[in-house]
C-alpha cells in the first residue's frame, strides 16, 4: 500500500468531492410509458361437425335421380350480336399474332442485313 501514489483531487474540485463524470453534451431524452388500448381478441370460430360414417363403411345405394320438371326454362341461347363479337375477338386475335411474328421476322432481315 505504500507504493501507491497519492490521489490529486482535481484542481478548483472541493474537497471530499466525488470527482466529476464525463459529460457528452447530449441530453437523452425521459423515456414515457405509453398503454395502447387493443381491442379484444375474437373469439374462436364454431366447429362443425361433420357426418360420421356407418361402422360397416359406405354402402353402394344410390340415390334416386333427380327428375326436372318441364315447366323450367330453356336455357338461354347464344344472340346474334354474341356470336359476331366471339368470331371479331377471334379474327383480331389472329391478325394480331400475325402482326407480331411479321415484326420480328422483318427485324430479323434488318439485323442480319447490317452484320452483313
Amino acid at each position: 500500500m505504500a507504493d501507491l501514489p497519492p490521489n490529486n483531487p482535481l484542481p478548483g474540485a472541493p474537497t471530499g468531492a466525488e470527482p466529476l463524470k464525463k459529460s457528452t453534451g447530449k441530453v437523452q431524452p425521459k423515456k414515457e410509458t405509453v398503454r395502447i388500448n387493443l381491442p379484444p381478441k375474437p373469439t374462436a370460430a364454431p366447429t362443425i361437425k361433420l357426418p360420421t360414417l356407418p361402422p360397416g363403411g359406405p354402402t353402394a345405394q344410390r340415390p334416386a335421380p333427380v327428375q326436372r320438371s318441364t315447366s323450367a326454362p330453356a336455357p338461354a341461347a347464344i344472340k346474334t350480336l354474341d356470336t359476331i363479337l366471339i368470331y371479331a375477338a377471334a379474327v383480331a386475335g389472329l391478325i394480331g399474332v400475325g402482326g407480331v411474328v411479321w415484326v420480328f421476322l422483318t427485324l430479323k432481315n434488318v439485323v442480319e442485313g447490317f452484320s452483313s
